[in-house]
C-alpha cells in the first residue's frame, strides 16, 4: 500500500449512521469512551485484588472477586459496541483507557483483604454516580437504548456494591 493511500486511510470516517445527532454522538459516545476507561480500570483492581486475596476468608473472597469480575469484563465489549453502534468511536489503547480513567490504580505491594474490599465497594459506589450521568446526558439527547443498558449496569453495579458493603460491615 502506498503512503498516500495509507493516509487516506487513517483520515477516513467510519461514517456508521445514526439518527441521533451529532452533538449527541459526539457527548454520549465520548461519555461511554471515559465509562470503558473506567471499566477497565475497577475489572484490573478486582483481578488484582482477586489475585492477592489472603486470609481466613480467601476462598469466599476470592470467588466473590472472580465472580464481581466476569460481571464488569462482560460490560465492556457492550459499553465500546454501543459507542460505535451510535456513529461514535471508543477506546484505541491501553493508554487511551489511562488518559481517561478517573478510578484510582492500586498498585500496592500488599493491601489487606478488609482494605480491598472496602476499596472495590467504594469504586463501584463511584462507579454508579458516572452510570447515572452518562444516563442523564443519554435522557438528555433522547437516547433510550443507550439509557436502557445503563440501567442495567446500575443494577448490577449496585448489586456489587452491596455485596461489599455487607462483607466489610463489621459488627458494633
Amino acid at each position: 500500500m502506498s503512503d498516500s493511500n495509507a493516509k487516506t486511510r487513517k483520515q477516513a470516517d467510519l461514517k456508521t449512521p445514526s439518527d441521533l445527532g451529532s452533538n449527541a454522538v459526539k457527548d454520549i459516545a465520548a461519555a461511554l469512551t471515559t465509562l470503558l476507561a473506567d471499566v477497565f480500570a475497577l475489572y484490573m483492581k478486582t483481578k488484582n485484588f482477586h489475585w492477592h486475596m489472603s486470609g481466613p476468608h480467601f476462598r469466599d473472597y476470592h470467588l466473590l472477586l472472580d465472580e464481581q469480575a466476569e460481571q464488569i469484563f462482560a460490560m465492556t465489549d457492550d459499553v465500546a459496541e454501543r459507542a460505535r453502534k451510535i456513529g461514535g468511536t471508543t477506546l484505541r489503547s491501553g493508554g487511551h483507557a489511562a488518559r481517561l480513567q478517573r478510578l484510582k490504580d492500586n498498585d500496592a505491594d500488599f493491601v489487606t483483604p478488609d482494605d480491598m474490599l472496602a476499596e472495590l465497594r467504594d469504586d463501584n459506589k463511584q462507579l454508579i454516580g458516572f452510570l447515572r450521568e452518562v444516563h442523564d446526558l443519554c435522557d438528555e439527547h433522547n437516547d433510550v437504548a443507550t439509557a436502557s443498558l445503563l440501567e442495567n449496569w446500575i443494577d448490577e453495579t449496585e448489586r456489587r456494591h452491596w455485596f461489599l458493603f455487607e462483607t466489610t460491615r463489621r459488627e458494633k
